[in-house]
């Protein structure tokens, strides 16, 4: 009955450890780190949830064809720290974003770098923070 037990708890704790491990997907699973993009759009919406916040972009290409984009960031609370506010970036703002696109849809991409037009050397986010060149100093 003590074996029956100890298995049964080992193969419990296993379990529990396992599934978060397997359900966190990494950078390489989903997108392309050797295709980069940088595109100019209009935020249609930004969302501040856990485990990774998002931001969508709407990209009108040269023919006039408008494309939604679905940028990944990391935790609410990683860019929170790094300074960043939910009224910093609203839906209608026009950016300029830097992003690495996915490997099934390419526009699902992982957020690298994104500022308003109307002040492009002025980031608002960098993948990696405030260690990152051309991040803006905290006051």
């Amino acid at each position: 009955m003590k074996a029956n037990l100890g298995i049964l708890t080992a193969v419990a704790i296993f379990f529990c450890f396992a599934v978060p491990a397997v359900a966190h997907h990494g950078f390489d699973t989903e997108y392309n780190a050797n295709k980069k993009v940088k595109l100019t759009g209009v935020v249609t919406k930004v969302e501040w949830l856990n485990p990774h916040m998002r931001v969508y972009i709407d990209v009108t290409d040269e023919a006039g064809n408008v494309t939604n984009w679905n940028l990944e960031l990391t935790s609410p609370n990683t860019v929170r720290r790094q300074g960043w506010g939910p009224k910093d970036l609203l839906a209608g703002e026009k950016v300029i974003f830097e992003a690495y696109a996915g490997k099934a849809v390419e526009t699902r991409g992982a957020l690298a770098r994104i500022s308003k037009a109307a002040t492009p050397d002025k980031p608002l986010f960098i993948a990696g923070g405030p260690e990152q060149p051309g991040f803006p100093k905290q006051q």
